[in-house]
Order: C-alpha cells, then structure tokens, then sequence
C-alpha cells in the first residue's frame, strides 16, 4: 500500500456463482474515502488490513482476487457470515 494515502477496496462475492470474489472498486486518498463513505451509509460491513488492502489495491476493477488472497478473503467473509447470523438472531 501506498505509505502517503489510505486505500480502500470494495469486494462482490456470490457464493452461488462458483467464482472467486472481484474486486468492485479500490483506489487511494480521495476515491478511498468515498468507497468507505458509501459503504457505511450502505450499512455494509468494513474491515481493516491494510496488508490485504495494499494486495487487493492493485487489482483492477471486475478482476477476480489473485490466488494468494483466497485464504484471507475467506477467513474474512466467513467472519462476516457468521457476524450476519449473530445478528439476525438478535433481532
């Protein structure tokens, strides 16, 4: 990741679809702040890693993950899965 401006990526993922997640948007500085301003009025889950961040950063638009972040993506998304059904319980 760059050192002089935060970065932000926004992930798809439909595990119905049989592929791996892609990366919707990602960018630095003023276009990160934007990702995460929509997502939060979106009410959509943000995680900070900046290691996974600086990785998923580079990929453009629409591209699928590389194979070296499927282990972290995973382990992400499925805290998030279990974080939804934690919820929805609560309700």
């Amino acid at each position: 990741m760059r050192q002089d401006k935060k970065a932000a990526v926004a992930l798809s993922y439909d595990p119905l679809a049989g592929e791996a997640p892609k990366v919707l948007a990602s960018g630095y500085g003023l276009i990160a702040e934007k990702i995460l301003e929509i997502a939060g009025k979106e009410k959509i889950h943000i995680h900070r890693d900046d290691a996974l961040t600086g990785l998923l950063a580079r990929i453009p638009p629409g591209t699928e993950i590389p194979e070296d972040a499927y282990q972290l993506v995973a382990e992400l998304l499925a805290f998030l899965y279990k974080t939804d059904q934690r919820l929805a319980r609560k309700l």
